[in-house]
């Protein structure tokens, strides 16, 4: 809400910002020119980041659960759960199979109290309602004490600010005189500044996130994971929210761009991602050639058996291992340890 309400927060866009948005928007263009050609390639990367999503988004709330039973969680008749964190992350996968499988409409207050009514569909409280309690949003300190990082808008003024928010958002889309992925960053700051509930704040607003950025034209996130490159860089995550929040409850006082910056930063990567997962599944030869392709061309100087497998969809765990094998008698890379979570490097 405070974000839309002065016009210098949003105006003038920092020059490196900018530049950002020019390089999203260079490759959101070519994104829409695979969707015919590649639809055996893009239904396995589309089914890749659904699973990445669910657990990554999960994950950085402390909600995580066994790997080997993510298949039943997020296969939408999950069965009995052995413990609320499967509750809550089975609500994840309903909630983002919602958006994923049809077009929900225009944002709305409606359309944010149900994807928080999905994420607790399964847990006992249930969801889909504002939060009845004021409460505050503090940090865990590294010797266990805790710390207050900021007070939210109180439950009272809860519903009238989410209009707000959500009225502003929707206006600012409909002019067109702000880039949508600017809006999409405001509105995902207000909105966990607001705090609207009781708990799974962070994961509705990141499943906001994907449904503006889909909604407007930048589709990268049903192919590459945003949550799991959240995920990776967490800390980051935190830290350019926590210098955006500063000011935002003295009238809106604040600086968008530490956050809005981050945000860019991980749809940039995940458009880069793309790319290079693209490159990967069409750059013929057989399955090994193109594990061996990524392996040399591009992935990073570290690297592990999971990164191979997001990259190179439908190739098995095997022939990955066969390859890296091969590679490493050759001494082109080397490993730390063994198992499915060794580090590999580029020599």
């Amino acid at each position: 809400m405070r974000s839309f309400q002065h016009p210098q927060t949003l105006d003038p866009v920092p020059g490196d910002v900018v530049a950002s948005l020019r390089r999203i928007d260079r490759a959101a263009g070519a994104e829409g020119g695979y969707t015919d050609q590649l639809p055996q390639l893009l239904d396995a990367l589309r089914e890749q980041a659904r699973v990445e999503s669910i657990t990554a988004s999960s994950a950085i709330e402390g909600v995580v659960v066994d790997d080997a039973r993510v298949p039943r969680l997020v296969s939408g008749v999950p069965g009995v759960f052995r413990n609320r964190s499967e509750a809550e992350f089975a609500g994840y996968s309903r909630a983002l199979d919602y958006l994923n499988q049809q077009d929900p409409g225009e944002l709305s207050v409606g359309l944010v109290l149900h994807l928080h009514r999905l994420l607790f569909a399964f847990t006992e409280d249930r969801g889909g309602h504002f939060k009845r309690d004021d409460n505050l949003v503090v940090d865990r300190l590294p010797d266990g004490s805790h710390e207050v990082r900021f007070e939210p808008v109180s439950a009272a003024e809860t519903p009238f600010f989410m209009e707000e928010l959500v009225a502003r958002s929707v206006a600012a889309l409909g002019q067109d005189e702000v880039h949508p992925l600017i809006v999409t960053a405001a509105f995902a700051l207000d909105f966990l500044c607001i705090h609207p509930f009781g708990d799974g704040n962070g994961r509705v607003a990141r499943l906001a996130t994907s449904y503006l950025m889909g909604r407007t034209g930048y589709g990268v996130g049903r192919y590459v994971s945003l949550e799991q490159l959240i995920y990776n860089t967490k800390d980051d995550y935190y830290g350019a929210l926590g210098a955006s929040t500063i000011g935002w409850f003295d009238d809106g006082h604040h600086d968008l761009w530490p956050w809005a910056r981050y945000l860019l930063g991980r749809v940039g990567d995940a458009y880069g991602r793309f790319g290079q997962r693209i490159a990967a599944g069409t750059s013929g030869g057989t399955k090994q050639d193109r594990v061996r392709d990524f392996v040399l061309l591009h992935a990073p100087a570290t690297f592990t058996i999971a990164e191979i497998r997001r990259a190179v969809p439908g190739v098995s765990d095997n022939t990955i291992r066969i390859v890296l094998g091969e590679l490493k008698e050759k001494g082109s890379i080397t490993n730390d340890g063994s198992g499915r979570g060794a580090a590999w490097h580029r020599l």
